[in-house]
């Protein structure tokens, strides 16, 4: 029996007993706010009803659905192998386990509601910690209590709140600091306060904020490699400059301090019509990959597991959510680049379909956030489906 928990903490007052039944109706009698994946035997329909009939993979690889839950964004996972989940248009933070192994959930946890924007998860000793649009907040002992979640330490408070590119994607580096990426609060400008446009970095209990890097109009993914420990991040390119460009970016980061050129330089080699004026785009970081023009690359792992073929350790993946402004529609897949040393000596598409056409009205998934379970599998979140996918390789 699947079994679906609801928590409110909330800021916000509560829906009357007549809108919830509104929205239940809406949603065909199926609770939106928390949904689960249906028994094993229901796994055909579950395939049918979203359309992975459609997913192209490599050979040997196939795709499932490992959880529902609502408009899932960024993901990362606890010690115990609770799978967290964030979201943007909605106000709730879930928790999702599988404690029989099977790879699909048996039960979601709505362990956070009333929030701003809690796209970004990360979890260290215990906790979890959850991006806000302009505060970082902390759940302690979390994975002991997704029955009965505490109320949340606020660990910083101080980060901007406006809207415009306010959703955070975080993580903890091997340095063992938290960071932290703040968009830019516009398409195209120049913002006086420093902190736009750039990933911060603190402490896990909020001290010590510095800018890490600059010049970055929106980052909503970054890793780490496994072994040189470098940080890597996708960064999302302006609008408005036409259908083929800038590309969006994959970005290497090997030390503190570096320009990655927003808003002067756009992809490492165009310069921005109204910014760029006196600007020279060799002052600034190249990007260590276009990714395409509009694609809106998202969150990015490197493959650590065992599960996929040798060749396959290290590569990076990429989730690209899809243009929402282009005429003939670009991403919405899953990409992976292979990284040797410093450098991308591969690029090429690992999950495709979500785009069956060329009309963005047939887009039937969005991906948002990859991430390597314990067993070797790809999770893949999909803010629009409402689901996690799992993906494996099997011989």
């Amino acid at each position: 029996m699947v079994t679906i928990h609801k928590y409110a903490f909330a800021r916000k007052p509560l829906l009357s007993v007549a809108v919830l039944t509104l929205i239940l109706l809406a949603c065909n009698s199926k609770p939106h706010v928390a949904g689960t994946p249906e028994t094993p035997s229901g796994q055909d329909s579950l395939y049918t009803k979203y359309h992975l009939d459609k997913i192209k993979l490599p050979a040997g690889f196939s795709i499932s659905v490992y959880a529902v839950v609502p408009n899932a964004r960024s993901i990362c996972w606890g010690a115990n192998g609770t799978l967290f989940v964030g979201n943007r248009d909605e106000h709730n933070v879930y928790a999702v386990t599988d404690k029989d192994k099977n790879g699909k959930a048996d039960s979601v946890y709505t362990i956070a509601t009333g929030l701003t924007m809690p796209n970004g998860v990360a979890f260290r000793d215990g906790s979890l910690f959850v991006a806000e649009m302009s505060r970082i907040l902390r759940y302690d002992d979390i994975e002991n209590r997704l029955t009965n979640p505490p109320a949340p330490v606020v660990v910083y408070d101080k980060y901007p709140d406006k809207s415009h590119h306010g959703w955070k994607f975080i993580a903890f580096g091997p340095d063992g600091k938290l960071y932290i990426p703040v968009g830019a609060p516009c398409n195209i400008c120049e913002e006086k306060d420093s902190v736009f446009a750039t990933i911060t970095r603190m402490n896990p209990d909020g001290t010590g904020m510095e800018l890490f890097a600059k010049g970055i109009r929106n980052s909503v993914g970054f890793a780490w490699h496994p072994d040189t420990k470098d940080l890597w991040f996708t960064e999302n390119g302006r609008d408005n400059l036409g259908e083929d460009v800038p590309n969006d970016e994959l970005n290497h980061a090997p030390k503190k301090g570096m320009h990655f050129g927003f808003p002067y330089c756009h992809q490492g080699d165009i310069l921005d019509p109204e910014f760029g004026k006196g600007k020279n785009c060799a002052d600034y970081t190249a990007p260590a990959q276009k990714l395409g023009a509009h694609v809106a690359a998202l969150g990015m792992r490197f493959y650590t597991g065992s599960m996929f073929p040798a060749e396959y350790k290290n590569r990076l993946f990429i989730a690209q959510h899809g243009s929402w402004n282009r005429k003939i529609p670009s991403g919405y897949r899953v990409m992976m680049a292979t990284v040797e040393g410093n450098k991308v000596t591969g690029y090429e598409p690992f999950a495709t379909g979500w785009l069956p056409g060329t009309d963005e009205k047939e887009v039937i998934g969005r991906p948002v956030d990859v991430i390597v379970a314990s067993d070797g599998a790809l999770l893949i979140s999909d803010d629009k489906q409402g689901v996690i996918y799992r993906v494996v390789y099997k011989k």
